[in-house]
């Protein structure tokens, strides 16, 4: 049912937008808002566990998670990242490892890549496991990379994306993430494809964007990269209510005898 919201709002030219999460709280929150779908990315190994990449967010990990923001905003479609290399151990791993993400609450799930799993993707399309790909900067291959950077600024690499969004349409991928790409080669992508591209770092010609919550409320102070927008400045909202917090307790207001008990 998602899947296909998504198909029709890339028909009728609607944007998309996404939000990656990782817990209860904040996924009450989405559920009030008019976003259409929250992703559970192994980004959680980093903003929520303070690991240096995604490598260390194991299945347990973001089972968790997805639990956690499933019972926050059901009503939302969610997408729930596949770990490093459980999709590269065969098809039978790979549909174990959809399937506890989908037991835990998600309604699709996301893989990087193309080349060497194309049988798994296939196969998870085909059981009616909805698939969200994710090509261009793959945080999963960052050694590989050596560091985190644009892909895609020369004719063969941006050749080779074109090629791979095609061919998770044509495994039946229901949308694919483009991150950190020329905004002209996303651009050329989406006007390539059926299905819709959500984009991070990927300009605005994408049919939809996604960004992490702690990154567009401001409280990842650290974290900066150019195609960020912060959309509060949360880390001072955040700094400026506990230290109101800290001087009244200090200063004998807090509590007053309205939030005592008599």
């Amino acid at each position: 049912m998602f899947a296909n919201l998504f198909l029709q709002a890339k028909k009728e030219q609607r944007k998309l937008s996404m939000v990656t999460c990782y817990d209860y709280s904040f996924a009450r929150l989405l559920s009030q808002t008019s976003i259409e779908g929250i992703l559970v990315g192994d980004s959680a190994a980093m903003v929520m566990h303070g690991y240096p990449s995604t490598l260390s967010a194991n299945l347990d990990i973001l089972c968790l998670h997805t639990a956690a923001v499933a019972r926050g905003a059901p009503e939302k479609l969610i997408v729930a990242d596949m770990p490093f290399l459980s999709y590269r151990k065969g098809v039978n791993a790979a549909l174990d490892t959809a399937q506890a993400l989908m037991n835990a609450g998600a309604h699709a799930v996301k893989l990087e890549g193309v080349a060497g799993h194309e049988d798994v993707i296939e196969r998870m399309a085909q059981s009616g496991i909805p698939v969200m790909g994710h090509i261009g900067l793959q945080p999963q291959s960052i050694h590989q990379y050596g560091g985190y950077k644009v892909q895609g600024r020369d004719e063969e690499t941006a050749s080779r994306i074109a090629q791979e969004a095609t061919t998770l349409e044509q495994l039946g991928a229901f949308a694919l993430v483009l991150e950190c790409i020329p905004a002209g080669l996303a651009i050329n992508i989406s006007e390539s494809l059926h299905i819709p591209t959500i984009g991070i770092g990927a300009g605005g010609g994408c049919d939809g964007q996604i960004l992490v919550l702690q990154d567009l409320l401001g409280l990842n102070t650290d974290f900066e990269p150019k195609f960020v927008r912060h959309f509060a400045e949360g880390a001072q909202i955040v700094c400026d209510a506990i230290g109101a917090f800290d001087a009244a307790v200090k200063d004998g207001s807090f509590p007053s005898a309205k939030e005592s008990y008599s």
